[in-house]
């Protein structure tokens, strides 16, 4: 269904969630008053035992004791506890009721266990009333709310059809700006920005959080396809019983930083997926394999394995729920997480050594239900000599535990995993890993599947990448031997040749010299038939890149990008080497250099690397000192652990090291490792990899998310750049990422140098044209016309972000001429830029003036263009601004049509502009643009003072699907309105006849008129029952289809 007007969709959604679990008597326009007495009568009926309220309603002063707890309590944060805490207290003041009067009464509020059960009610709210702060302003109005148990938690705005979704989550943000959702309203949850064909939720931060539309989320179905049409939205997201889920357990309260979250829908299924098998299981017959969850890393995996714990927990399905770590200073950072995210009922326990942790999994106490502990610990209990006594074992063997493992793909697959499910053999497992082990990678014979079972949900890193909750990466090989150099030296190794002379002398020899020269590849690869073919890095001993001509190469590769990759020392990046013993030498050739690069190196110092440990203690302890010195610490080799936490802290920008950007000399700018922080380590402020190290499948894809944390504009993508066996490596990449895209389009990789210089020179031009056509072709002032100044600060924000990309890149101002080779190498490609600083610089003051220029909503009319500083550039609602320059542009070919004395050819150029802003539409509205266009030349359309352009295309679009509806009706002679309210009812194959709905709207069918539609197609008589059928098929494809022309 196409809707022209708000109030249309707004009918149609309530219809249609009327019949998803919500209560078919709506509210319309409440005051916050009329809600509270709705609640007031609410509580009531449900809690009528003599223990409660019994016969006596609540008084004002009853509910205005519950206002104030509310009012106290203030935040969504703090609002979800009261919402989730099952019930309120108050103190009666009826004096009728002479048993409480005086004394404390607990009240019944909300049960998330009772899903469309119990007491739960489910209420409509029609256009909430909002009073206005300010006596100044007007009152405001809302679109929908949706009532729990009185309680006002979901609030939807709406747009129609043609006005972009983001004009919905500016009307919330405005609401909440203008102080609305206070008192009865600030228990609102989760926001839900709607329009036809797209939708946006996220949850309430609050009077004094800050709306963040990186975490406004699209719902997507289970293979992570975004759900667009509302029809679809509502018949799952907003029904019941999903909006009682998502209230009562998919919103996390995160006491670490006081923001009220909600889960995205990969994490609900993956959750819901663990929940549902744990509720499902046989504690008596089962293997032990519960399932896996592939979620790319920097996906909130943490959250997701939290609420899979606690809905285990709260269904009292498993005694005891272990999050199990591999490293212990990585589980410092899960439990506190685990510990934000943990509600005021509930407690994580930590376990401090084996013993604490053997206590904990004897405890029947239920607050030793949700436990966090490491992988070394829970291996360390053993039924062997000198192990845990029998009965203590027999303890825990007899509870049903579930362990979710986190980054399965690490050292889960040694000895440790093997102990533990042999000291549990009942115990369910379930796996959390971004990069899982399949066939191609298996470690000793066994993949993540084989360990834990079967795939339970998919999120992958281009899933990541597109929803943009990820970014890119941008990998370069750098080449520090020439590859003709290797190639001559390898051939004349195989061929057994001195020098090439010798190589031509003997026909034997030459044949040998020219195959390595001519057909054998850079980087070897496997044949179809499974067999490796050898490359010319294969061919290369180790000792090549052990050489002090590559470190110095590699060195000063990182030294020289290092102010345009590290945006001048804003952002940090991490080295990783092959041994200890080199990121030692990387780290003592990097002082020698005199730099003023803050760096230090990372490894483990318990590890004997093949001898050396002379060389590795004396690097430790330079290291440690160099360390405390530039940063005035204490560290020393036995408090190496400290040493560690304390780089990571201060990578991360976490405490004590929070806001440390200020203080530059406090950061450290380049961590030298081995191993180590390429996996579970989390910081934004990382956005570079350097590697000297060949790496396979999932350590490729684990070492390049260290750098692909969103940040903001600074940082558009991770930048990686790779040394050793460069040919080798780059296929190593290209095997990890086709292994982990998860069969999905590839948009790993960013766009080069070479793609953004052009994207720029085109957006240039695009600006150019527009001032020129504003009659501004100086640029000296910014158009007069409202929405050409819109559609350049689109133009502008898009070319700053090609322009920050290339920044990183390489692109510098001073240069104007670019050289590339093309993808052979051999022919180059030049790119003249299109303009200089000081026309860049001219187009920023020229954007700087649009935020003088706007103004706000005066509370009528149509609201201005929103030009908002962002602190970054001045961002401006693009869908919005899309709409109006079509619109203009309709209305100067409006014009040219009555201009006298205008030419065709300028006719025709007024046009085109028309037709290249059609891009802003749908395939299917360009068809009804074209028609209404055709419609206006032929003089055959009525035009109306002030309509824009959209709206005649979406009456047309309109005009039409209701045509459609009238003609089918007709032809058949049915309830039309029937058919419309079946239409506006989410309606799929599997629903389409729920409750009867469409065999009641085939009774309504005119059997005589059918019968004479068909056989008019036909051109012969049809039988009765075939007649039937035709209508059935006719009806359940239109339906679905949204309509056709018959």
């Amino acid at each position: 269904m196409i809707f022209n007007n708000e109030a249309d969709f707004e009918n149609a959604l309530i219809e249609l969630l009327s019949h998803k679990g919500w209560e078919k008597e709506i509210i319309n326009y409440p005051s916050e008053n009329d809600l509270l007495k709705n609640w007031a009568d609410i509580l009531f009926d449900n809690n009528r035992g003599i223990d409660r309220l019994g016969d006596y309603p609540l008084t004002e002063g009853e509910m205005q004791q519950i206002m104030e707890q509310i009012t106290t309590q203030r935040t969504p944060l703090k609002l979800n506890g009261f919402i989730n805490g099952k019930t309120v207290s108050i103190t009666r003041d009826n004096p009728y009721d002479r048993l409480h009067f005086g004394k404390e009464v607990s009240l019944k509020i909300y049960d998330r266990r009772e899903i469309a059960a119990g007491q739960s009610r489910y209420q409509i709210i029609r256009q909430p009333q909002f009073k206005s702060r300010s006596e100044i302003m007007s009152e405001r109005r809302g679109d929908l709310m949706l009532l729990i148990n009185g309680m006002p938690v979901i609030h939807i705005e709406l747009k129609k059809n043609g006005v972009p979704v983001s004009q919905a989550f500016h009307q919330i943000e405005k609401y909440s700006d203008e102080g609305v959702f206070t008192g009865l309203f600030s228990l609102v949850q989760v926001f839900v920005a709607m329009q036809p064909e797209e939708t946006r939720y996220f949850a309430n931060p609050g009077p004094e959080g800050r709306f963040n539309t990186n975490y406004y989320f699209r719902w997507a179905d289970f293979n992570n396809e975004p759900i667009n049409n509302w029809k679809d939205i509502a018949s799952f997201l907003l029904s019941i019983p999903m909006a009682h889920q998502l209230i009562g357990f998919y919103t996390v309260a995160d006491g670490s930083d006081g923001i009220l979250k909600v889960m995205r829908s990969y994490q609900y299924y993956a959750a819901n997926a663990i929940s549902d098998r744990v509720s499902k299981i046989d504690w008596s017959d089962h293997k032990g394999r519960g399932g896996y969850v592939w979620h790319t890393t920097g996906s909130g995996k943490t959250m997701t394995s939290f609420k899979s714990a606690q809905l285990i927990a709260n269904s009292k399905d498993a005694d005891k729920v272990i999050f199990l770590m591999d490293r212990i200073e990585l589980g410092t950072q899960s439990l506190n997480e685990y510990r934000g995210f943990a509600e005021e009922s509930e407690e994580i326990q930590a376990t401090e050594n084996t013993a604490i942790l053997i206590t904990k999994l004897k405890s029947t106490r239920p607050v030793d239900t949700l436990i966090v502990t490491s992988i070394q610990k829970m291996s360390n209990i053993k039924d062997e000599e000198g192990g845990i006594n029998a009965h203590d074992l027999a303890l825990m063997q007899a509870k049903r535990i579930v362990i979710i493992v986190d980054e399965a793909h690490r050292s889960t697959f040694g000895d440790m995993l093997i102990t533990i499910k042999a000291t549990f053999p009942h115990a369910l497992l379930f796996g959390f890993t971004g990069t899982p082990i399949h066939e191609e990678n298996q470690k000793k014979l066994n993949t993540t599947s084989t360990l834990f079972g079967d795939e339970l949900h998919r999120y992958s890193i281009a899933d990541g990448i597109r929803d943009k909750n990820v970014l890119g990466f941008d990998p370069y090989k750098v080449l520090t031997y020439k590859d003709k150099d290797l190639r001559i030296a390898v051939a004349l190794e195989q061929a057994k040749a001195r020098d090439e002379a010798e190589a031509f002398t003997d026909p034997k020899k030459k044949a040998v010299f020219n195959r390595f020269m001519r057909d054998t590849p850079m980087a070897g690869h496997r044949a179809n038939d499974g067999s490796r073919v050898k490359g010319i890095e294969d061919y290369l001993k180790k000792a090549q890149y052990e050489r002090s001509e590559h470190r110095e190469k590699v060195v000063k590769d990182i030294l020289d990008n290092w102010l345009t990759l590290s945006q001048n020392g804003k952002f940090h990046a991490l080295f990783a080497t092959t041994s200890i013993h080199e990121a030692i030498e990387y780290y003592r050739l990097i002082k020698n250099n005199n730099t003023n690069l803050k760096f230090t190196a990372l490894f483990d110092p318990n590890i004997d690397n093949k001898g050396g440990v002379k060389y590795k203690e004396d690097g430790l302890v330079e290291i440690i000192e160099d360390y405390n010195a530039r940063y005035g610490q204490d560290f020393s080799i036995p408090t190496h652990a400290q040493f560690k936490k304390d780089i990571a802290a201060r990578l991360a920008h976490k405490k004590p090291y929070i806001n440390i950007e200020q203080s530059l000399e406090k950061q450290l700018d380049l961590l030298i490792v081995v191993d180590q922080m390429l996996t579970g380590f989390d910081s934004q402020w990382i956005n570079t990899l350097y590697l000297d190290k060949l790496l396979q499948y999932e350590n490729v894809i684990q070492a390049f998310s260290r750098t692909n944390r969103l940040f903001g504009p600074d940082k558009p993508f991770g930048t990686i750049r790779y040394y050793r066996k460069p040919h080798t490596m780059e296929a190593n990449i290209n095997r990890a990422v086709k292994l982990y895209s998860g069969d999905k389009p590839l948009g790993i990789f960013v766009d080069r140098l070479d793609s953004n210089l052009r994207k720029m020179n085109s957006l240039y031009q695009d600006i150019v044209d527009l001032f020129v056509r504003a009659g501004v072709p100086d640029i000296s002032k910014l158009p007069d016309n409202r929405t050409e100044r819109g559609q350049f600060a689109k133009l502008f924000k898009e070319l700053n972000q090609y322009l920050e990309a290339a920044k990183i890149q390489g692109f510098t101002w001073i240069r104007s001429r670019y050289e590339f080779s093309n993808s052979l190498g051999k022919q180059k490609i030049i790119i003249d830029m299109q303009f200089n600083e000081n026309d860049y610089l001219v187009l920023a003051l020229r954007y700087k003036e649009l935020s003088s220029s706007s103004s706000g909503n005066n509370g009528g009319g149509s609201p201005d263009l929103p030009y908002d500083i962002d602190g970054y550039l001045t961002e401006i609602d693009t869908g919005r601004i899309d709409a109006d320059f079509m619109n203009s542009r309709f209305e100067k070919y409006i014009k040219s049509l009555g201009q006298e004395g205008l030419d065709e050819d300028e006719k025709q150029k007024v046009l085109d502009d028309l037709h290249k802003s059609f891009a802003y539409l749908t395939l299917e509205e360009q068809k009804f643009a074209n028609i209404f266009l055709h419609d206006v030349q032929s003089g055959n359309a009525t035009l109306e003072n002030g309509k824009a352009f959209r709206d005649y295309v979406t009456e047309y679009q309109c005009k039409v699907k209701n045509d459609q509806i009238s003609r089918l009706s007709q032809v058949l002679g049915l309830d039309e309105s029937k058919l419309r309210r079946l239409m506006n009812s989410g309606i799929t194959e599997l629903n389409i006849n729920q409750f009867g709905r469409l065999d009641e709207l085939k009774d309504t069918i005119d059997k005589v008129k059918a019968k004479e539609y068909f056989e008019d197609i036909a051109g012969t008589t049809i039988a009765p029952f075939k007649i039937n059928i035709k209508i059935h098929d006719l009806l359940v494809r239109f339906i679905i289809d949204g309509g056709f022309d018959i």
